[in-house]
C-alpha cells in the first residue's frame, strides 16, 4: 500500500515572491517519500484428513509498518474452502479467500509476522495456493521500492527520491531461511538413518522453513520458561467436567508431553532432564460446566475466540511473544505457553506453536492409553516437524509424523527431533 506523506511549508504572509514560492514546491517534493513494499507469505497444511484439512498461514510484512491488512489468495482445485478460521475474518467469493486482521493483530512492522489459520474442505484434491496479496501487493517474497508521482500542484517536474531510498527495509539484513552447517559433535544417528534425517532438513527448508525464522515455537516456549511448560485447556464441549476427571485430563497431558521431551533428555547440550507441565488455566463457555469449587487453576468464562472458548489473551504467549505478562490477572507465573484444544465432534487434530487441538470425546476416551497419537503427532507440530503427506524419506516406512502409520513415537521420529535441536541450538547459545 503507496502511502505518500508530504510536508507542508506554512507562509508567514499571504502575499509571498516567486522565489519563495518555487523553494516551497522545492520543499515538498523533496519530502515526498517511496514507499516499501512486499511480503511473504508460508502456508502449510499441518492435519488433513479425509474431505478436510488444518490450514496455517504466516504472514511477513518486508514493507512499511502496517496498521491493517488483509490477505487473499485462490484455491487451485474445486471444491477447496474454508470452513472455521481464527485470528483473521474469513470470507469467501467463488474459490478467492479474503482473510482480514483481527482488532489484535494488524498491526505488522517492518519484518514482523503473524500467523493466522483455518479448518478447511476439499474433495478430489488439495493443493498448496501458489500466490497471495497482502494489501493488493503480491507476495513475492521479496521487498520493493515504488516511487509516487509529485504533487498534482507542482508547477513542474520536481526532483523525486530515489528509486532505493535509504529508509527501504531492504538495506537491512532479513531473516536467514537457512543456518551454517551444525556441529557434527554430539551427533551420532544411526547409520542408516543419516541419509533419510538430511532429506527431511532439506526438504524443510525448501518448503516452510518459518522455524527459521518465526520464533514462537515449542523450542523458544522451553526456553523462555526455562525448561517449563504452562498449558490452557479450551475446553470446547458442553459435556461437564468433574475435578477427577480433569486431574485426569492434566495427568494424561502431562505424560504424554513428556514423551517426547524425554526423547531430549541428556542429548546434544539439551539442557534440561525433564520438562515438566503446568496446567494453569481452563477456558468454558459456560462456568457451570467446570463441576468444582477449588482454585488449582484459573478459570476463564466465555472469552470467545475462533468461536471457542481460550484463556485470557493477556496471559498468552502466542499473543505476547516478548514475554510481557503485565496484564495477566495471575501475573507472569499463570502465563500459557500453549492450549490443548478439546472440541465436542472434532475429528482428526491439528497442531502449531499455539498448541494442540482434537476431539474432546478422543482426548478423554485415550485418558489411559498408552499412546495419545493424535495428541503425540500434534506436539511434534509444535515443535516444527512435518507432515508426510505426499513423500517418504528414504527407507521409513511408519513413524508419527507420517499420520495413520504409527501410533507410538518411533525412533525415527525421535531422531528427527534431535536434529531440529541439532540445527537451533546455537540460537540460544548451546
Amino acid at each position: 500500500m503507496l502511502q505518500t506523506r508530504h510536508r507542508r511549508a506554512l507562509s508567514a504572509a499571504l502575499a509571498a515572491t516567486m522565489a519563495t514560492a518555487v523553494a516551497a514546491w522545492t520543499l515538498v517534493a523533496t519530502a515526498v517519500q517511496a514507499a516499501v513494499t512486499g511480503c511473504q507469505v508460508t502456508y502449510t497444511v499441518p492435519s488433513q484428513w479425509s474431505g478436510g484439512f488444518t490450514g496455517n498461514i504466516v504472514i511477513r510484512n518486508l514493507g512499511d509498518p502496517l496498521t491493517a491488512w488483509t490477505l487473499r489468495w485462490t484455491f487451485p482445485a474445486a471444491g477447496q474452502a474454508v470452513t472455521q478460521g481464527w485470528s483473521a475474518a474469513y470470507t469467501h467469493s467463488g474459490s478467492q479467500v479474503t482473510a482480514v486482521n483481527m482488532g489484535y493483530n494488524g498491526s505488522l512492522g517492518t519484518n514482523a509476522s503473524t500467523t493466522i489459520g483455518f479448518n478447511g474442505a476439499w474433495t478430489t484434491a488439495n493443493p498448496i495456493p501458489t500466490a497471495f496479496t497482502l494489501n493488493n501487493v503480491a507476495c513475492t517474497g521479496t521487498p520493493s521500492t515504488a516511487s509516487p508521482a509529485p504533487p498534482s500542484s507542482s508547477p513542474s517536474a520536481s526532483p523525486r527520491p530515489s528509486a532505493s531510498p535509504s529508509v527501504s527495509p531492504s538495506a537491512s539484513p532479513r531473516p536467514s531461511t537457512s543456518l551454517s552447517s551444525p556441529p557434527t559433535s554430539g551427533w551420532n544417528p544411526p547409520s542408516n538413518l543419516v541419509a533419510p534425517l538430511n532429506e527431511v532438513w532439506s526438504h524443510y527448508q525448501s518448503t516452510y522453513p518459518q522455524l527459521l525464522t518465526f520464533r514462537n515455537y515449542g523450542w523458544d516456549q522451553v526456553m523462555a520458561g526455562g525448561g517449563r511448560i504452562n498449558y490452557c485447556v479450551r475446553w470446547d464441549s458442553s459435556a461437564r467436567v468433574s475435578a477427577a476427571l480433569r486431574d485426569q485430563i492434566h495427568a494424561a497431558l502431562k505424560r504424554q508431553f513428556k514423551k517426547w521431551m524425554d526423547v531430549m533428555a541428556g542429548h546434544n547440550g539439551w539442557p534440561y532432564a525433564e520438562v515438566p507441565v503446568n496446567v494453569v488455566g481452563w477456558a468454558v463457555r459456560d462456568r457451570a460446566t467446570l463441576e468444582w469449587t477449588d482454585n488449582s487453576v484459573d478459570i476463564y468464562v466465555n472469552d470467545i475466540r475462533e468461536n471457542a472458548p481460550q484463556c485470557s489473551e493477556p496471559c498468552g504467549r502466542f499473543f505476547h511473544q516478548d514475554d510481557n505478562y503485565s496484564g495477566c490477572p495471575g501475573g507472569a507465573a499463570h502465563h500459557y505457553d500453549m492450549s490443548l484444544w478439546l472440541t465436542a465432534g472434532f475429528g482428526g487434530g491439528a497442531g502449531g506453536d499455539w498448541g494442540q487441538r482434537m476431539g474432546s470425546e478422543y482426548f478423554t476416551g485415550a485418558l489411559n492409553s498408552e499412546n495419545i497419537h493424535i495428541y503425540l503427532h500434534e506436539v511434534g507440530h509444535t515443535f516444527g516437524l512435518d507432515d508426510f503427506y505426499d513423500w517418504t524419506p528414504t527407507g521409513q516406512c511408519c513413524f508419527i509424523m507420517k499420520a495413520g502409520s504409527a501410533t507410538s513415537i518411533t525412533e525415527f521420529d525421535k531422531w528427527m527431533l534431535r536434529d531440529f535441536w541439532r540445527h537451533l541450538k546455537n540460537r540460544w547459545g548451546y
